[in-house]
């Protein structure tokens, strides 16, 4: 029974490790803000089309950035339970 517990730590312990690594990319505006995000959640970059700026309109572009980060989040947040999932019963978040 122990041994069973030890291998399942530490594949969950791979697993998360690879979610670290993992990325996944979210986009606003029709590709206008894109955000990178690691399936651990972790932000790895913010791209803005420099037209954006030209622009001027500061909050459309606040809400764009909002709106591509928190979708890379959710798509984050998906990768993770369906990595995680199988190796927590379903509990991971």
């Amino acid at each position: 029974m122990l041994s069973q517990v030890q291998r399942m730590q530490a594949e969950l312990a791979q697993a998360q490790a690879e979610l670290a690594e993992q990325t996944i990319e979210a986009s606003a505006g029709g590709g206008a803000v894109k955000v990178v995000m690691t399936g651990t959640q972790e932000a790895r970059g913010i791209t803005i089309d420099p037209g954006l700026l030209q622009a001027g309109d500061v909050q459309m572009l606040q809400d764009l950035v909002l709106l591509a980060v928190n979708q890379a989040i959710r798509d984050s947040q998906l990768l993770a339970a369906r990595r995680l999932g199988p190796l927590t019963g379903g509990l991971a978040p």
